[in-house]
């Protein structure tokens, strides 16, 4: 009975250990900080092929944005800012990866919708998203809207829109994180940063 007992509380706190990296609000985040080393994590392309973020990063220093998605104007527009400053990023020695937590079919969509030359990739089950600490619940109003507007499987956990540059082996040098989902950081501000970290 006591073996029974203790397997049955493990399991619950097991439990609640995975709940407790989705917040209920974008308010409760608590998100990996400066200095500290991002995990490594199997991303998708947009043929739907696996791919490892830590193989990513080693190419060169990564500014990484966390996106909601390509149903999220706010986003897309995010995007299509870095784009137009992307030969910029990449003058400066970074390259640009963009992750959301969207279906792997909504990445070449956006791509070409947004005119994105970097690449974009799918955080199945939002397992990365969860791992940075930037994860909440999707709300029923903001699902509803999403499933109008996304192909494939729709998401119950959400990103706070973040970016983080990173250094090869992962470590964030930088990092803006804003609950404020309809603010984001400049391109302006970006291209600062990344000086700056030269």
């Amino acid at each position: 009975m006591k073996s029974i007992l203790l397997v049955a509380l493990l399991s619950l706190l097991a439990l609640n250990g995975l709940h407790s990296q989705v917040s209920q609000k974008p308010e409760d985040i608590s998100p990996l900080l400066i200095g500290e080393t991002i995990p490594d994590a199997s991303l998708k392309d947009a043929t739907g092929a696996e791919v490892s973020l830590a193989k990513i990063l080693k190419e060169k220093p990564t500014v990484l944005v966390v996106y909601r998605g390509g149903w999220c104007p706010y986003c897309n527009a995010q995007l299509s800012g870095l784009a137009k400053v992307e030969a910029e990023v990449l003058n400066l020695g970074y390259q640009i990866v963009a992750i959301s937590p969207e279906d792997y079919k909504n990445l070449q969509p956006t791509m070409e919708q947004e005119k994105v030359g970097y690449q974009l990739y799918s955080d199945p089950k939002a397992k990365f998203i969860q791992a940075l600490g930037i994860a909440f619940e999707v709300n029923g109003p903001t699902k509803v809207y999403m499933q109008k507007r996304t192909l494939g499987e729709v998401t119950e956990i959400l990103p706070v829109p973040t970016v983080m540059v990173v250094s090869t082996k992962g470590e964030i040098l930088f990092e803006y994180i804003n609950p404020n989902y309809n603010t984001r950081l400049s391109e302006k501000m970006l291209m600062a940063v990344l000086q700056s970290l030269q």
